[in-house]
């Protein structure tokens, strides 16, 4: 099984919990970069559910809840070159964003499932989407790095 057949698998199915109670599973997700159990599924969890899902698989993870963490993980991968299932780094805020260099800076992680060059975006399937497992438009522009986990 590809880290992409089971993420999808949690599509429509993960979401954060209204209010003050929080997702078990999102905590369980945390928990692979070293967050406390009790921590909150209102906290970006994108990057701790690749983690999770990685640690499942046994395969290269970051360890960080960052998104950008992620940018040094497996192999750089052009977007011409990706593939369904690598890792997608994507800038996240308004204005003028830092590099992929710096690591510490906001941004967002999921699984490329798509690539659209006629209106160059990209399908990200991916967790802390619309507070849930989705899949999700972004636009090429905003990509920091393409990662293919060896």
């Amino acid at each position: 099984m590809t880290a992409y057949e089971l993420a999808s698998r949690f599509v429509g199915e993960v979401h954060e919990v209204p209010g003050v109670a929080s997702s078990p599973f999102i905590q369980w997700c945390h928990e692979s970069c070293s967050l406390p159990a009790t921590t909150p599924d209102e906290v970006p969890w994108c990057s701790s559910f690749v983690n999770r899902i990685c640690w499942i698989l046994r395969l290269p993870r970051s360890a960080s809840a960052a998104a950008r963490s992620w940018l040094i993980v497996g192999k750089p991968v052009d977007l011409a070159d990706a593939v369904l299932g690598d890792i997608v780094v994507i800038k996240r805020g308004t204005g003028n964003q830092p590099g992929p260099s710096e690591i510490r800076a906001p941004g967002h992680v999921g699984f490329l499932v798509e690539h659209r060059s006629v209106d160059h975006t990209i399908i990200v399937l991916g967790g802390n989407q619309s507070n849930g497992v989705t899949t999700q438009a972004f636009k090429e522009e905003n990509i920091l790095g393409i990662r293919r986990l060896t």
